[in-house]
């Protein structure tokens, strides 16, 4: 096979390849590809790219990945088959040579509230065995270490003295209840106990029954006197006879055994687990798993959070002193009074009631919420409130002083509060899932434990370590263990499910990512190629669907699918080594086969995204004061109007915090709409007037249902319903507009309810999905469809692709055309008008929102903000020039735009930069930069800047 021409391979070479060193794929047809053979080289790193939409994801997923999947269910028996989601066959001659298949794709994840970053990636469920083995429990009274005495335990002190010790082995007896001392005493000498110890002298049981006068000493404890013996340390009999004692001993004592050595000390036992007059729980899994109702916080019930009184709206101006009123409740005339002790009284206990909250130390914040001897706390005055809720407007006061907190038992951890007492090397687990996973795995490289807890817990460890280690590896060393999966970005989720893969090391695998870069600082990026690899190096065949330029440079293999998107891809235009075109001749040689590569233009830099000659002057701004949600560390931050503005910064620096948690909602709550919990920040202040609606364009679908399609989002297919029931064929049947929408009856086919198909549920194989009897596929009835608009009907109008539309219509209609031109714009001509959005990716979906902005010419013009979440999310190189297009169409209109973005090509074309870091995690949260990408390159030791100079 040679490396440069890819035209279709001749069948007798393709198969002749071995498929013990190539995946061969022959006659690929799924979706939009053009019946294409590919051979794919076994255990190397091969990039699959091209632009969006010309067939990447059809080879990948929908061929390769299907049909691995598939002869994996075939494999299994028709029992278990039916439990497993059924298996469409691709549309394909063969594959042969094909692994075991594991696709990690950029689904955004679950939404389950208990899922955290610990369980989906199963260090939760080993720290939990780590504790229940090798965990010690210690007092929280004296911070003693808490145990319980085995019989061995007893015996072995016994054993300690010299041969021919006489010891005596005791049991308190107890005397229970409804029953008199002399009642015990009589079932003790039927049981076969003859003495007791009373009074430090040993007598006969039937002697203080008979004589109960000569023995009354009150308050004196008495022992059952359960064995007498001599040591004999060589002797086997000696120790069964001890060992049996000693169980007995336990039994009458309820837990309690004493050993008395004849002349010297007297030693007490318990087998049970206490200490400090307190019963521990012993460790064990269940003691640790926030989903049992056993481990669970009593309080919050294993959520974390529970209804309280939130501290941000007690206090909710950290800029004010105590004595400006920075406690809302104490504002009032009434309350007033809880306040004036302490104002009067600061003085004696030196607190500076003039200096503002936020400048008070940890200690004097924490004094107001307790409170001390010359003043009452906070938290009595809400006791206080709380004890009077049968007056109406303590209820309402309390009710505005409410909101979701974090549960103070377990401190968020989800944990009933015992199990903290548990310690690993002076750590508890509630510590550990609270720490970022970059310090929880220092402190599993450096733990010290005894050599008997490291033989228990040896397996135990090396599983969590090559865990956190992958973790760290793929750039989430920022996030801890407690983290909620469901806060988490597609990209971060995606990280942790490769994480997941490489920690359970399978080899012979074949691994398929989707764009594992989404979300990803340049630096980051370096990490996860050397994850990839180190993937590729244990014998697994690593296919990876990619635009990112980093990724291509460290493959094996470049597969390049297109030449364009939609119907003009589905081609091989390249495979091979892209290095080797940088040689004259070979280059040369391909760019005469004519085959146009898009991707290899931008490679060997024949084709590039041009440097903006200006960059706009903002006049207005926004801005955030005192932003400090996640780990934003007080953050103060102006942000341009009528601009381009991109918030750079490495994962995990606080980018979506500050943009998507702070400004977004607080904004939106500005102008008196509903949005989500807002985080926290002092104020924000600049020329709001300047903003009238704040648009979020995220990468969330456009519609859940298969009806909902990209022409119907941008309300372009109500101006063809109109204009196919203005024809005159149409009037002359009475048909309206309504007629020709396959979401009502009327028009619609009644046999498929105007999906164009028929599912026929099939018991263990795939469902099959046939093309409806009663339209042949085409969602209307066969009258419907004998209404024509220039030789088309409306099923075949729905059938063509953005880019055929607008050839078709601009002509007799522009105003349809115009309606369309938008998804144009931002590359998505190769999308049918009709294409279901379920079908259409992260990354598509969001360009289709922004061409529905585009189309409306927004009626607050020059006033809105638009804010997007990596815009660049699947788009080609070729793509983000058309999308920075679109975008800047935006800014020249007057609107303000805002990008959350770690693509250079974005990055580079902006008018102001705003850089979070200088790390992720605990690291990040401070505004390391903000100025033009010019002056960001002349940074020195920035992240961004490092890789912002190169393209500059």
């Amino acid at each position: 096979m040679t490396q440069l021409t890819v035209p279709r391979i001749e069948a007798s070479k393709f198969d002749n390849l071995d498929p013990r060193q190539y995946i061969l794929i022959k006659g690929a047809k799924v979706n939009n590809l053009k019946n294409i053979d590919v051979a794919i080289p076994r255990n190397k790193l091969v990039v699959i790219t091209g632009l969006s939409g010309s067939g990447k994801s059809s080879l990948a997923f929908d061929t390769l990945f299907a049909e691995g999947q598939r002869m994996y269910v075939e494999s299994l028996s028709s029992y278990a088959r039916q439990f497993l989601g059924r298996m469409e066959k691709p549309e394909v001659e063969y594959i042969k040579g094909i692994s075991p298949a594991i696709a990690i794709e950029q689904k955004v994840n679950t939404r389950n509230p208990r899922s955290t970053v610990g369980t989906s990636t199963e260090i939760y469920d080993y720290l939990k065995l780590l504790f229940a083995r090798a965990g010690h429990t210690y007092s929280p009274v004296s911070g003693e270490l808490v145990r319980k005495d085995s019989v061995t335990d007893v015996v072995n002190f016994m054993l300690s003295h010299e041969d021919g010790t006489r010891v005596l082995i005791l049991a308190p007896l107890l005397i229970r209840e409804g029953r008199t001392q002399e009642e015990e005493l009589g079932i003790l000498l039927s049981k076969g106990y003859n003495r007791i110890i009373l009074g430090g002298q040993v007598v006969q049981i039937e002697d203080v029954l008979e004589n109960p006068e000569n023995y009354t000493q009150a308050g004196q404890p008495i022992f059952i006197l359960i064995d007498r013996a001599g040591i004999r340390k060589d002797d086997e009999d000696t120790q069964y006879r001890l060992s049996d004692s000693v169980q007995t001993a336990f039994f009458e004592g309820e837990g309690v055994c004493i050993v008395e050595v004849m002349g010297g000390e007297r030693k007490a036992f318990s087998d049970k687990f206490e200490l400090d007059g307190i019963i521990f729980e012993e460790p064990s899994v269940n003691l640790f798993s926030f989903n049992n109702p056993f481990g669970a916080c009593k309080r919050c019930e294993g959520f974390g959070k529970i209804l309280g009184i939130d501290p941000d709206l007690i206090i909710p101006d950290k800029n004010l002193s105590v004595y400006e009123g920075a406690i809302a409740p104490w504002r009032t005339e009434k309350m007033n009074d809880w306040l004036t002790p302490l104002i009067r009284n600061g003085v004696k206990f030196d607190f500076p009631i003039h200096r503002p909250y936020r400048d008070l130390t940890p200690a004097q914040q924490n004094l107001l919420w307790t409170g001390n001897q010359y003043f009452q706390g906070i938290n009595d005055f809400i006791a206080e409130l709380e004890s009077q809720t049968y007056k109406i407007q303590y209820r309402v006061m309390l009710s505005r002083f409410r909101g979701r907190t974090t549960c103070p038992d377990c401190r968020g951890s989800r944990l009933r509060k015992d199990a903290s007492y548990v310690k690993v090397s002076g750590k508890s687990i509630t510590d550990i899932v609270l720490m970022p996973i970059q310090d929880v795995l220092s402190f599993f490289k450096q733990l010290d434990i005894s050599e008997h807890d490291r033989q228990v817990a040896r397996r135990v460890l090396t599983e969590i370590e090559s865990r956190l280690e992958y973790m760290c590896r793929v750039g989430l060393g920022y996030l801890t263990l407690n983290r909620l999966t469901n806060t988490l970005s597609g990209g971060e989720f995606q990280r942790i499910k490769l994480a997941t893969s490489l920690g359970s090391a399978l080899v012979g695998s074949m691994y398929i990512l989707d764009e594992p870069s989404i979300g990803l600082h340049p630096r980051d990026t370096k990490r996860l190629v050397g994850v990839l690899e180190s993937l590729r190096d244990l014998g697994n065949t690593v296919i990876v669907v990619e635009h990112e330029e980093e990724v291509m440079h460290a493959a094996d293999q470049i597969i390049d699918i297109g030449p364009e998107a939609g119907t003009g891809g589905g081609h091989v235009v390249f495979q091979g080594n892209w290095r080797e075109l940088l040689d004259d001749d070979k280059k040369a040689s391909f760019l005469n086969q004519n085959r146009k590569s898009h991707t290899l233009d931008f490679l060997l830099e024949m084709d590039s995204i041009p440097v903006p000659k200006i960059r706009r002057k903002a006049l207005h701004f926004v801005e955030v004061k005192g932003a400090r949600e996640n780990n934003l560390k007080d953050l103060n931050v102006k942000i341009p109007l009528n601009n381009l503005t991109v918030v750079t910064g490495v994962s995990g620096s606080g980018k979506s915090t500050l943009i998507r948690k702070v400004l977004y909602p607080a904004l939106m709550r500005l102008k008196g709409e509903f949005s989500e919990e807002v985080g926290r920040f002092d104020e924000i202040t600049g020329s709001l007037d300047r903003i009238e609606a704040i648009e979020m364009i995220d990468q969330n679908p456009i519609g859940k249902s298969s009806r909902s399609n990209p022409v119907t989002y941008i309300k372009a297919y109500d101006y063809i319903r109109q204009m196919m029931s203005d024809l005159p064929l149409s009037k002359a049947r009475g048909y309206k507009p309504s007629h020709f929408s396959f979401n009502v009856d009327g028009g619609r086919c009644e046999i498929c309810q105007g999906e164009g198909q028929v599912k026929i549920e099939m018991q263990f194989m795939a469902d099959i999905y046939l093309t409806c009897e009663g339209c042949n596929g085409k969602r209307f009835k066969q009258e419907i469809q004998e209404v024509k608009y220039e030789g088309k009907d409306v099923a075949e109008i729905l059938d063509m692709t953005v880019d055929e539309a607008i050839d078709f219509f601009s002509a007799p209609e522009p105003k349809l055309a115009d309606k369309l031109m938008p998804l144009q714009e931002v590359g998505l001509g190769y999308v049918g008008l009709g294409q279901s959005s379920n079908t259409l990716s992260g990354g598509e979906a969001q360009r289709v929102k922004l061409a529905s902005f585009l189309g409306k010419g927004s009626s607050n013009k020059g006033k809105t903000m638009f804010i997007f979440d990596e815009p660049t999310t699947g788009l080609h190189f070729h793509d983000i020039k058309k999308l920075l297009k679109a975008i800047n169409a935006l800014v020249e209109q007057g609107d303000s735009v805002l990008i959350i973005e770690h693509n250079m090509e974005v990055i580079k074309c902006a008018d102001w930069i705003l850089d979070l870091g200088p790390d992720g995690g605990e690291g990040g949260g401070y505004l390391t930069f903000a100025g033009t990408p010019e002056e960001m390159a002349k940074l020195k030791g920035n992240h961004t800047a490092e890789f912002l100079k190169e393209k500059l």
